[in-house]
């Protein structure tokens, strides 16, 4: 589940700062370093609740 959640979040994380923080990506702007870690850390804290709770689901039998 860890490693799933790692390769979502480097995946999600890095378009959504390319969304949301552009031109400091690019070197025009300074990067602000809170967001750029909290964009990463959202996805994998999702996609790690998310598999747990299907898991948790399926060996309950909901």
């Amino acid at each position: 589940m860890i490693k799933r959640a790692i390769t979502i979040a480097i995946i999600v994380g890095t378009l959504l700062n390319l969304i949301n923080q552009p031109s400091a990506l690019l070197g025009q702007e300074s990067v602000d370093w809170l967001k750029l870690v909290l964009t990463y850390c959202v996805p994998f804290i999702v996609s790690l609740v998310s598999s747990y709770l299907t898991v948790k689901d399926i060996n309950t039998g909901k």
